[in-house]
């Protein structure tokens, strides 16, 4: 038995923004809307991607990892059957047929509780460190991390080192994915919900991918793991032993994971 772990945004979903289609409009791949919101398509796989995942949640365990909320997770519809298990909240919700585990988020919540400092004063400390000028909106998800939505464009290129700096110091890891801005507590991790997948299952590997420094840990806690040549993993360069750098980037990233998971298995 497989465990297959994958980040969701910009790893195998994309939106407009992040589709990369750089190619000739005549050779863009056909799409396939996976998501809407307020009415509207948001996210996308291509069409040969969804073939591809309804034939790996067929053949593996597939478990969709994503720093979303619970509700933002429920809007997507991936193809193939309906996966199990489900990581959402970057760890803090671990679901299972829909329905979050609570002894898995009560051991999350002490975890945070003992060694980092509270939610309040680091969403308080980011605020305040903000410019109105490219600051948009400020969130809290499911009462475990905080982001901002921000204007790139207008984003000082140091603003996130610094904040990042002294989120360290209090027990909180920093992420810029796109237009967010991400505050999340570092025990908060996809990978440590991984292995309790791993375990349930009994699984006798686990293969993942991810795009973000929020995806580190994930990728460190699988037997084989995948990065697209996009986001910040790949704009800091980050490797590990074992790691398979893809050379697609955009949503023919999402096919290349896919066909890297199934060839693994």
């Amino acid at each position: 038995m497989t465990v297959v772990a994958s980040d969701l945004d910009r790893t195998l979903i994309y939106s407009a923004g992040a589709l990369g289609l750089t190619m000739p409009d005549a050779l863009a791949p056909r799409l396939l809307c996976v998501e809407v919101y307020q009415s509207k398509p948001l996210s996308y796989v291509t069409e040969d991607a969804a073939a591809l995942l309804a034939e790996l949640a067929r053949r593996s365990v597939f478990v969709p990892t994503t720093t979303r909320t619970r509700e933002q997770y429920g809007r997507v519809r991936l193809p193939g059957p309906v996966p199990r298990y489900a990581i959402c909240a970057n760890g803090g919700h671990l679901l299972v047929d829909g329905v979050s585990d609570p002894d898995w988020s009560a051991a999350v919540a002490a975890r945070i509780d003992s060694g980092c400092a509270p939610l309040g004063e680091v969403r308080e400390r980011m605020v305040a460190a903000a410019d109105p000028a490219w600051l948009l909106k400020e969130r809290v998800a499911e009462d475990l991390f905080a982001y901002l939505v921000v204007d790139r464009a207008l984003l000082p290129p140091t603003w996130v080192k610094e904040f990042a700096a002294w989120a360290d110091g209090v027990g909180w890891n920093v992420s810029l994915q796109g237009r967010k801005v991400y505050a999340v507590p570092k025990p908060l991790t996809k990978g440590a919900a991984v292995r309790e997948v791993a375990r349930r299952t009994g699984a006798e590997r686990t293969l993942g991918a991810g795009d973000s420094l929020l995806d580190a840990d994930l990728l460190q806690a699988v037997t084989q793991a995948w990065r697209p040549a996009h986001g910040e993993l790949a704009e800091t360069g980050w490797t590990m032993p074992g790691l398979t750098v893809l050379a697609e980037s955009g949503v023919l990233a999402g096919e290349a994971v896919l066909r890297g998971f199934l060839g693994a298995l």
